[in-house]
């Protein structure tokens, strides 16, 4: 049986490894191992952060870094929730992808006063932290959501909890599953690859000695 795991954290270029049995998540014959690999990490993430912002239909949703690893696969579930989708990325290329995925609308994250081109929205996702997570989180709607998964600009976004509260807004905490919950999600997203609902996008594979 193919399967797909977390080694926790190292001893993954190896032939062999050892892992708890109950990690263990099978690939779908619709899957290539590639496929499962790029699913494993940010496929549970992705399904944790839509699930945990409650993204409802007919909502806009912000994903920053959306042509990342979590931003493509954000990008493709809240667009299959039936959310509007504003994608930001900092190349036309990565833009461009954006649009292939599904994003109703783009924003190069580079160009100054960027967030000034955008209507409010309900959710953001974001995976840059730093002023663009800040200028990301001035878009908001009062009773918004703001949920960070990354700090591509080193540092996590500088949210004032008074003003959250005050307009309203949840500053959502990235929950870290139990490896139960985690073993599920990957199967989850893994099965929505194998139905044709979410694609990873992989840059490069790699043979074993390189």
């Amino acid at each position: 049986t193919r399967v797909v795991t977390a080694t926790g954290g190292s001893g993954g270029y190896a032939e062999r490894v050892a892992v708890p049995s109950e990690t263990l998540v099978a690939i779908p014959p619709e899957l290539t191992t590639a496929q499962a690999v790029a699913l494993l990490a940010d496929g549970r993430t992705a399904l944790g952060l839509l699930e945990g912002a409650a993204v409802a239909p007919r909502e806009t949703v912000l994903v920053e870094s959306a042509a990342g690893g979590v931003g493509t696969l954000l990008l493709q579930l809240a667009h299959a929730a039936g959310a509007r989708v504003v994608a930001t990325a900092g190349s036309s290329a990565k833009l461009a992808l954006a649009y292939e995925l599904g994003a109703d609308a783009v924003a190069n994250h580079s160009d100054p006063g960027w967030a000034g081109a955008i209507e409010p929205v309900d959710v953001v996702f974001d995976g840059i932290g730093g002023e663009i997570g800040l200028a990301a989180f001035g878009l908001l709607r009062p009773g918004g959501r703001f949920s960070a998964f990354g700090l591509a600009s080193g540092a996590f976004a500088r949210i004032d909890p008074q003003i959250a509260a005050d307009r309203g807004i949840s500053v959502v905490p990235m929950r870290r599953p139990t490896p139960s919950e985690s073993a599920e999600l990957s199967r989850r997203a893994l099965a929505l690859a194998a139905q044709g609902l979410l694609r990873p996008v992989i840059g490069q594979t790699f043979p074993l000695e390189q």
